[in-house]
């Protein structure tokens, strides 16, 4: 049971990030307005969107497939975290009553906080995570 809920959660996370990753690929604009309005622009230049939504889509895919995890989990965590830090606001009030106003808060943004604690799991017990390639490679 263990390595099939292992394989839930990493199948949820990755393709969460292939995802994000095909819209910055084939939408820049929504890439650029999420950087905007919640990263202060700081990857705003479209230029950027493609190699980044790339990056995204290829270790989304190896998180799916459970190939290279001793790397791409980590790599997971970061980008999770940096996403789950840029909205830290939405996830200590996602109702809405103190930091944050009924016309901007959202809760939708809260199951972002349970992604990224799915992917402190998948690096805690990535030894059981045995529906894996890595674990099929021997890796």
């Amino acid at each position: 049971m263990k390595s099939i809920s292992l394989l839930l959660m990493r199948v949820g996370t990755g393709l969460l990030l292939v995802i994000w990753g095909l819209m910055k690929i084939v939408k820049p604009e929504a890439g650029m307005h999420v950087s905007d309005k919640y990263y202060h622009g700081l990857v705003s230049m479209e230029a950027l969107q493609m190699p980044w939504g790339i990056v995204q889509v290829v270790v989304g895919l190896a998180v799916v497939l459970g190939l290279m995890r001793k790397f791409v989990y980590p790599v997971q965590a970061i980008i999770l975290g940096v996403g789950l830090l840029a909205i830290w606001n939405y996830i200590l009030d996602p109702l809405g009553l103190y930091l944050l106003d009924k016309d901007t808060a959202n809760v939708l943004f809260f199951p972002s906080f349970a992604v990224f604690a799915g992917t402190l799991i998948l690096i805690a017990f990535r030894e059981d995570d045995t529906i894996s390639l890595d674990s099929k490679l021997g890796l």
